[in-house]
């Protein structure tokens, strides 16, 4: 956090002449810098954030705003930080393309209760908080910022958790970052000053002493130990600082330091090398210095060389070079020529990037590369820009949180040889588009997998550690998903499949199966029950199995219903209820893909049953001589479906969307799928006219196993791979818990030695590619990254699994204990393996009884309840302004004879019959109606859990 302090600008004052306090140039040698952007000041902001990005890092005080685009303006044009309020937070982080290192949390002093309160629910499910970067305002000082800190369980704060302070004084400030020197205080720049006589301006904070606050000097000398740097970090030497050789450092704005020989050290003061200061800035413990500064002369080092330790290289000696040649260049140099030959240099750097583009080998891309930079810093420099112009310049689009799509213009695309065109053009199923439409049909792909053809060697999973130098930006992104093909593209395909679908009804459907299952001789596109015998020949000790998987299954789930309807009399008269009802008719999706799925039907379909569903609809893709594995026709007998759509993909979901001549029209499709099922999902659940709702959102299949030193390693690695041979594009993610070295190798080589006994083994090699191990040191920070990551399945094999599971907020199912393999769950035990996936173990659950029920609420009211409740009923309908809901009351109470009252300040009661209006303001003020506490009799909650009293 630089020096620990972060001065409070206003771009307008602050650019022009202020009478105290420092300018912007001063404020820039501090490192960083916070302005309040207000709806009125924002064009200002920024602007001054455009013109003073590359001098210092801006955060933003954006409380005041509301519109989410300004926000985001500010994060695209460089603000390095954003102080938000509670409400700014929670909208904020749920939007991935916003690090979360990029907010910090704001805490009024002056009232903290209500977010306090707040605060204590959020940090409940969104721990990673907890030790992200907060920011308190108000003048009550430190104790008031302890109390804080002790009521949310964060006292003290951690070693690498910044806590930002709005200051006024300055032992202030000394008090709060001696107790916690990972603290940052924020103060204004009209209270600092860098002269330390503060002559004529005593009440001016000597920036120093802040600057010094908390940081450590070498215990021997008293000094500071100084790392000096040029633009772009580079070491030059490392020297010592004194409170008096930084003070004058920063009044003077040049390079000086302490020498333990000859007292203040003015750098270049005799042989003229002298720097000029860019910033100041302590390291993560605060006890090394760093000076940013910009060198003059030979270089830093006394023996004329850029560094201490001697020469520049790379890009840095590049530089040097040609800054050199076009200030004075021998005659002749080739650099010369092309400083003053425009055309020569662009057509150097095209004809190098084709080269570049060409190069095959590591020798042959390294080189090209070279050349390439050569003239590209070339053309850079004859127009006067730096590599720290360029750098600022990646820093500046790093920090964007919306990009263009990024793909290449039109005229550098390479088009495809003719021959490779007319062969597409011919073939009217294997052309690339039809290729991704056969894959949105949901066609079986071939045993192996392109992804797994790439790689070669070890199977095994990448490596991280928490323990290590790795931050948790880089441990976010290696458990991201593997990408998705773009969602527009994916709908581009989607559409007109359900849009022939919706207009050609079943010959549509026919048309898809033939095309992309080669089903040529399925003349019907839905098998409707009875199903023949013939359909179902099974093995007896199939049978058996999936008749205890449906015996297991159904007890679960049936377990699942209510004994009673809700019946609660939330006031005299006023009787609620809610009770439950199945959804007449489901649509049940069973994939076909790289695995036939019978275990789905029965998730789907033993549930629906149980729920009393009128009519199940199963749908799954057939095979080339248009029948259904007999597994799937045989649970659709079981569970008495009406009907099984012979189809798969984007046509199956359109066909019970919509309806056809001969497939049932559904209220609701469950069922998971590859990409393109999802996206016909979603297109159909929001087309008013299919009225049909969907189970939830899905993506590839996915495992977090979380395994300590009681793990067998054999265990470990079958559950990763059970889930890594789903596909390609699925994901595994082991989070090992203290484990070394040799035990982390013994899981490793499990790994390896099952993925090459498995017939599926380049399936499992594609998937393990973009599949992570993480080594954490506590089962705190285990369950930390598993409910960030939300798996869809989580298993613990560790040493007392039970004991975690009220630190599991964010799963879609758990297994527990080492003996609980997750194909359990997905056969035979009893839950259901149709679950959340990619992440959306945050917000939904897996499929359950409920999934397959609606809820419907009733409301009764008695003549004694329109006593209690109409005048609230009238008063809101009066504020809504909606008369015909009033007059429906007031009707119902004249024909009681209850005259409208007003409600006393003693908050007696709101209405009587037949009594006479009183005045409110005998009484005083009118108070807010209360409604009346009861608890439900004996005979509402027979049977019934008893509801909590209104």
């Amino acid at each position: 956090m630089g020096v620990g302090l972060l001065v409070y600008v206003d771009p307008g004052e602050i650019l022009g002449s202020q009478p105290t306090g420092l300018n912007l140039d001063q404020v820039s040698y501090l490192g960083q810098c916070l302005v309040e952007a207000t709806p009125d000041n924002f064009e200002s902001s920024l602007a001054f954030l455009r013109q003073n990005f590359s001098k210092l890092a801006i955060n933003f005080d954006v409380r005041q705003l509301r519109s989410w685009d300004h926000v985001v303006d500010l994060l695209n044009n460089g603000a390095s930080k954003l102080f938000v309020n509670f409400e700014q937070l929670k909208a904020l982080s749920q939007e991935p393309t916003i690090s979360q290192d990029r907010l910090v949390l704001t805490i009024s002093l002056v009232n903290p209760k209500t977010d306090i309160g707040k605060l204590k629910s959020f940090l409940e499910t969104n721990t990673e908080w907890m030790t992200r970067e907060w920011a308190f305002y108000g003048d009550k000082g430190n104790e008031q910022v302890d109390e804080v800190l002790k009521e949310l369980g964060n006292y003290p704060p951690s070693h690498d958790q910044t806590i930002f302070v709005r200051i006024t004084s300055e032992g202030e400030g000394r008090n709060l970052l001696h107790e916690y020197p990972g603290n940052a205080l924020i103060v204004s720049s009209k209270l600092l000053t860098f002269d330390q006589s503060k002559e004529g301006h005593e009440k001016l904070i000597p920036a120093v002493d802040l600057v010094l606050a908390g940081a450590t000097p070498d215990r021997k000398t008293g000094l500071y130990a100084t790392t000096v740097v040029d633009e772009r970090g580079v070491a030059l030497g490392l020297v010592w600082s004194s409170k008096e050789s930084i003070a004058e450092a920063l009044k003077t704005g040049a390079g000086v330091y302490q020498s333990r020989k000859r007292g203040l050290w003015h750098k270049g003061a005799s042989s003229g090398d002298t720097q000029e200061l860019i910033s100041i800035a302590f390291d993560c413990d605060k006890d090394c210095l760093l000076f940013k500064v910009h060198q003059k002369g030979k270089g830093f080092c006394h023996l004329g060389t850029t560094s201490c330790w001697g020469k520049s290289s790379g890009l840095s000696k590049l530089q040097r070079t040609l800054l050199d040649r076009k200030v004075d260049a021998p005659e002749g140099s080739y650099t010369a020529r092309l400083f003053n030959d425009s055309k020569l240099v662009n057509a150097k750097i095209k004809e190098e990037a084709d080269e570049l583009c060409a190069a095959n080998t590591k020798e042959d891309i390294a080189s090209e590369a070279a050349d390439l930079l050569y003239f590209a810093l070339t053309r850079c420099i004859a127009a006067g820009v730096t590599l720290e112009d360029i750098e600022k310049n990646l820093d500046l689009k790093s920090l964007k949180v919306k990009r263009r799509k990024g793909d290449a213009k039109p005229q550098y695309v390479e088009d495809k040889p003719p021959k490779e065109q007319s062969q597409s053009e011919s073939n009217g199923v294997n052309g690339p588009q039809d290729e991704e439409v056969k894959e949105a049909a949901s066609v079986p792909k071939a045993p192996s997998d392109p992804a797994g053809k790439t790689s070669s060697g070890r199977i095994e999973l990448k490596r991280y550690s928490t323990t290590q130098a790795f931050s948790d930006d880089v441990l976010k992104a290696a458990l991201q998903r593997p990408s998705q093909k773009s969602n527009e593209k994916i709908m581009s395909l989607v559409r007109p499949i359900i849009a022939d679908v919706r207009a050609d009804g079943d010959s549509a459907v026919l048309q898809y199966t033939h095309k992309f299952e080669k089903a040529t001789s399925l003349k019907s596109p839905v098998l409707k029950a009875p199903f023949p015998e013939s359909l179902m020949q099974l093995p007896e000790e199939t049978i058996k199995a999936i008749n205890i998987s449906y015996d297991n299954i159904l007890k679960f789930h049936s377990a699942q219903k209510s004994s009673a309807p809700l019946v609660v009399e939330t006031m005299p008269g006023v009787t609620c209820s809610r009770f439950s009802r199945p959804i007449e008719k489901v649509g049940l999706y069973i994939p076909g893909g790289t695995a036939v799925l019978p275990s789905t039907a029965l998730m789907l379909g033993v549930p629906a049953m149980a729920a009393g569903c009128k009519d199940i609809v199963f749908a799954s893709p057939p095979r080339a001589d248009g029948t259904l594995t007999p597994e799937i026709v045989y649970i659709a007998h079981k569970v008495g479906a009406r009907e099984i759509v012979l189809a798969g993909g984007a046509q199956a979901v359109a066909a019970m969307a919509y309806g056809t001549e001969s497939i049932t029209k559904v209220d609701k499709i469950l069922g998971p799928g590859n990409q393109f099922v999802t996206a016909a999902k979603m297109l159909v659940s929001n087309d008013t006219s299919a009225a049909v709702s969907i189970d939830m959102p899905a993506g590839p299949s996915e495992v977090l196993v979380i395994a300590d030193k009681t793990a067998d390693p054999a265990f470990v690695a079958s559950d990763l791979l059970s889930q890594a041979e789903h596909g390609t594009d699925s994901q595994v993610v082991l989070i090992a818990i203290d484990l070394d070295e040799k035990e982390l190798q013994a899981i490793e080589d499990e790994v390896h030695k099952q993925a090459h006994e498995l017939p599926r083994v380049d399936i499992v090699r594609g998937a393990i590619e973009h599949s992570v191990t993480i080594s954490v040191a506590t089962l705190e920070e285990a369950m930390k990254w598993s409910n960030y990551y939300a798996p869809e399945h989580l298993i613990l094999q560790i040493a007392e699994p039970r004991s975690v599971l009220p630190s599991v907020q964010n799963a879609g199912s758990v297994f527990i204990g080492g003996w609980t393999p997750e194909s359990v769950g997905d056969y035979s035990a009893g839950v259901n393996h149709s679950l959340p996936t990619y992440g959306y173990a945050r917000q939904y659950s897996g499929v359950n009884l409920g999934s397959f029920t609606k809820s419907i609420t009733s409301s009764e009211v008695t003549e004694q309840g329109v006593g209690e409740v109409g005048y609230a009923v009238m008063e809101l309908a009066r504020c809504e302004g909606l008369d015909a809901h009033r007059r429906a009351m007031e009707i119902r109470m004249e024909k009681l004879g209850i005259v409208e009252r007003k409600v006393p300040a003693n908050g007696n009661t709101a209405v009587g019959k037949d009594e006479p209006v009183t005045a409110a303001g005998e009484q005083g003020a009118e108070a807010t109606i209360q409604p009346t506490k009861s608890t439900p009799s004996e005979s509402q909650t027979d049977g019934v859990e008893a509801p909590t009293a209104a």
